[in-house]
């Protein structure tokens, strides 16, 4: 009975494996179908993106070297990664409600000893204090104030050295333009420092969008008398007479923090109308937001720190699936390589919840994840090692080839 449950399970997520991608590949050729679900197979069976252990985890009946090959050519042949995301948005944007948070990320991949990858350029490493080389990437995320629960949106890796590359900000105003039109303008876009530029925020009100964006002290905005006055100084007359205890999780333990809120109205940045939040209590200098939503200090900080919620998802892709360790040469391959990670991104946070029957299959997937302390609460983790454990040693399958399993059976196993 043990080796029919383990088979069951194994099955069930092939099967629905291969069902996302038929979904997410609508409208592609059929080598280009197979490519994309031999590589969801492949990155979860593997937990890595490197094509010789994703063909490794395929275990096809031919040379290693022969599937490498064919991943190899199918994955620099045709940049897949607006398609994809296109296919995720369009999905995930349903779940998006009128106070959700949109939460935009730039981050990057170092790769400081490549020599011979496509467009290599220069990005800062946070963590070594000092510019390498590497790759941008543009990134959305979802999620709801009161919510753990993460949809993930969109994926770019991008160069900037690309022949007729766009600007930094553009691919940002597209990225908000495509999202706000599949949600039909609902949620809140939350950024952080950097995107606080005047061409942004003007941009943002012409899309009539709702944004909060943490900003520099140094930026300048229009007070009521029409003149300019820096944001140090506008956060300084501001007196912050709002107070609560907000908890804060610092790398594995909890800290409860004091905080004080003040807010001002009728300023003005690039011609769109914008309120200043101050908050104090983080640290030695006061957070500043910058937003045109129409709600108290409070709620426009829980927006923004829900924004932090999302970035977990982010360094969830980069450790987990070992994004810093991508080893494809050529520009589309890198390119959709990262759209591919987010597609299984995607299938980990929303795919597998979808409905009654593939929820009970998550519960399956989270107890093949052994844990020996309770789940944390970014769940991610645990559902991609319990992904790993099913798969592991498992053959991928063309949809034709998967065994029927017992209906009866199956209900059985997995009734509640």
């Amino acid at each position: 009975m043990k080796n029919d449950t383990t088979l069951s399970e194994r099955i069930t997520v092939t099967v629905e494996i291969e069902r996302f991608a038929q979904l997410i590949t609508q409208g592609l050729s059929k080598p280009k179908k197979k490519f994309v679900s031999q590589m969801l197979f492949g990155i979860q069976a593997s937990r890595d993106i490197k094509l010789s252990n994703i063909a490794r985890s395929l275990d096809e009946d031919i040379r290693l070297i022969k599937t490498e090959n064919r991943l190899s050519r199918n994955a620099q042949a045709e940049d897949l990664t607006l398609h994809l995301n296109q296919e995720v948005i369009k999905r995930g944007s349903k779940r998006l409600l009128e106070n959700t948070v949109i939460a935009l990320d730039l981050s990057d991949i170092n790769k400081p000893f490549a020599k011979k990858m496509d467009y290599l350029a220069d990005v800062w490493d946070g963590s070594e204090g000092r510019v390498n080389k590497g790759y941008w990437l543009l990134e959305a995320a979802a999620a709801d104030v009161d919510s753990e629960n993460i949809t993930p949106l969109y994926s770019e890796l991008y160069s900037h050295q690309v022949t007729n590359y766009e600007s930094e900000n553009q691919k940002i105003i597209r990225l908000v333009e495509l999202i706000s039109k599949a949600a039909d303008k609902r949620g809140i876009f939350a950024l952080d420092r950097g995107a606080d530029r005047k061409i942004l925020v003007g941009e943002f009100g012409k899309l009539g969008i709702r944004f909060v964006i943490r900003i520099s002290g140094r930026r300048n905005l229009q007070n009521r008398d029409k003149e300019q006055e820096k944001v140090l100084s506008i956060a300084r007359s501001i007196r912050c007479k709002d107070s609560y205890t907000v908890t804060i999780d610092r790398e594995g333990y909890k800290e409860d923090i004091e905080i004080t809120l003040g807010k001002r109205d009728g300023l003005r940045l690039n011609g769109v109308d914008v309120s200043l939040v101050v908050v104090r209590g983080f640290g030695k200098d006061p957070m500043l937001l910058l937003t045109n939503v129409n709600k108290e200090p409070k709620e426009i900080l829980e927006i923004y720190l829900t924004r932090w919620k999302c970035e977990e998802s982010f360094r969830f892709l980069k450790q987990e699936y070992h994004l810093e360790d991508i080893r494809v040469r050529r520009y589309n391959a890198l390119r959709n390589t990262i759209a591919l990670v987010h597609a299984v991104f995607y299938f980990l946070s929303v795919y597998l919840g979808r409905s009654l029957k593939i929820n009970i299959l998550l519960k399956k997937v989270l107890e093949k994840a052994k844990r020996f302390f309770q789940l944390p609460v970014f769940k991610h983790y645990a559902i991609a090692d319990g992904i790993y454990r099913i798969l592991f040693g498992v053959k991928w399958q063309s949809p034709d080839k998967i065994p029927k399993e017992n209906a009866a059976q199956r209900l059985f196993k997995f009734a509640l």
